[in-house]
């Protein structure tokens, strides 16, 4: 892989985040895990208490990409094909005509995804893996690039259907964005004070700017020791005693992706063991299922501890990872 294709993709990503940063302050962290999603063709999930920025944040990443955008907010009433469109019949044409649902876009924000029912939640699971959408037994392919940012409150239960495990599974990333310092704060109510600055947000960043980028980060290597690493990472997830179900094929491939994408944004053209440390929890530690009685306990943290005492227990390659 050439120097100047890793600068590119670390060019694109340094504009990106220095956008999103004007109008979201103290969250470099969250914005990066945006873009890891969006290079390696993921989905986020943001889960916090109302008023922490998710929606904001959601808003500025998009805007910063050149890409459509739709929002939907998500209610019990919300039917499947509010979201992926009809057919109705054209007594013009004489005919059926299909009329894209919002769906059909390159960036979705599902607002309070959770307050949606299960049979609605689940038209999402084709389009998030497969990036299509089958209709009155016709498939519709979406255009790249496409990207799901999913919010959800975890306080306020009522009135909510939780994300079964197959829905999470489709999200690269749980993510949570956590309230500001006091400092941050006084930046955010200066910067609020006077102006909107999401309203003055430009674009930084195109489709095929993203599209070559994607293409570009599968050219990232990653060493046969450190695929061992990510497999042992995975199965051992499988093999703990608070553990139903341990971390899916399609959760390693994700660790795999991601670990790329954060090496690529860093300016290299390989994957080292801290990259894959470094997004071991957010990619993982939400795919777990904990058996009923760590269930019951209600114990938030447990899916993300057992995840860095797998860390601390796999044997961390040590050879070099250039080669």
């Amino acid at each position: 892989m050439g120097v100047q294709a890793i600068q590119a993709i670390q060019a694109l990503a340094d504009q990106i985040r220095a956008n999103v940063s004007q109008v979201i302050i103290g969250k470099d962290e969250i914005i990066d895990k945006l873009t890891i999603a969006l290079l390696a063709s993921g989905h986020v999930l943001l889960e916090d208490v109302p008023g922490t920025g998710k929606t904001l944040l959601a808003k500025a990443f998009a805007r910063s990409v050149d890409c459509d955008f739709r929002r939907v907010q998500f209610t019990p009433d919300l039917m499947p094909s509010d979201l992926s469109g009809i057919s109705f019949f054209n007594q013009k044409q004489g005919e059926f005509e299909f009329r894209p649902g919002p769906l059909f876009t390159n960036v979705l924000l599902a607002d309070e995804i959770n307050r949606a029912t299960p049979r609605t939640q689940s038209s999402l699971l084709e389009c998030m893996e497969e990036h299509q959408i089958s209709i009155d037994g016709k498939t519709h392919q979406l255009k790249p690039p496409f990207l799901v940012v999913a919010t959800q409150n975890p306080i306020e239960q009522q009135g909510t259907f939780p994300l079964p495990e197959a829905q999470l599974d489709r999200f690269l990333f749980k993510l949570s964005v956590g309230y500001p310092s006091t400092e941050e704060s006084v930046q955010l109510l200066n910067r609020f004070r006077d102006t909107r600055p999401l309203d003055q947000l430009l674009p930084v960043a195109d489709v095929p700017a993203i599209e070559n980028a994607q293409r570009l980060l599968t050219q990232v290597r990653v060493h046969d020791d450190l695929l061992r690493y990510i497999v042992a990472i995975t199965e051992q997830t499988r093999q703990q005693e608070e553990i139903a179900i341990g971390v899916s094929p399609r959760g390693m491939q994700a660790l795999l992706r991601a670990s790329q994408a954060n090496a690529a944004m860093k300016g290299r053209d390989y994957v080292t063991p801290d990259d894959v440390k470094q997004l071991a929890r957010p990619v993982l530690a939400h795919r777990l299922v904990l058996k009923s009685a760590s269930r019951v306990r209600g114990d938030k943290g447990a899916a993300e501890r057992i995840i860095e005492r797998v860390l601390a227990a796999a044997e961390v390659p040590a050879e070099q990872m250039q080669a």
